[in-house]
């Protein structure tokens, strides 16, 4: 983990910090089960995952929405649209880029699981009906 990247986890509180870093673990474990490496960075001061061929995945956490963790995904994909269908309960969907879930709740392992997995091979998928879900 670069200094940059490891300064950001560092100023979440802790138990933020605890959850965002199960997350990120789940991201690499994907991206392995996938044989794909993952190029992470910060973007727009948000935590950032891509891979080749897929579309980047971005966490973020607001003091304004202290219960809650969102994902991001590339705005001009199918993907928030598709997930809203094939996962309606899964997650609190905004707009075509965001799954927001509640840190007070079960953590949606499977379900990030499965979007973190399409969104990772989405350039293969974009064609498909319901991407290939």
């Amino acid at each position: 983990m670069s200094p940059e990247i490891t300064a950001k986890f560092e100023g979440y509180p802790p138990h933020i910090r605890t959850q965002l870093l199960a997350l990120r673990d789940l991201i690499f474990d994907v991206a392995s089960g996938l044989d794909k490496s993952v190029d992470e960075s910060l973007k727009w001061g948000e935590l950032s995952f891509v891979v080749k061929g897929g579309t980047a995945v971005r966490l973020g956490w607001a003091s304004q929405s202290p219960n809650s963790i969102s994902v991001y995904v590339h705005c001009q994909t199918r993907l928030v649209d598709t997930f809203r269908e094939v996962l309606p309960d899964a997650f609190d969907y905004h707009g075509n880029r965001q799954l927001q879930f509640d840190i007070n709740q079960p953590f949606p392992h499977e379900a990030l699981r499965t979007c973190i997995g399409v969104a990772f091979t989405y350039q293969q998928r974009k064609s498909l009906p319901l991407l290939g879900m």
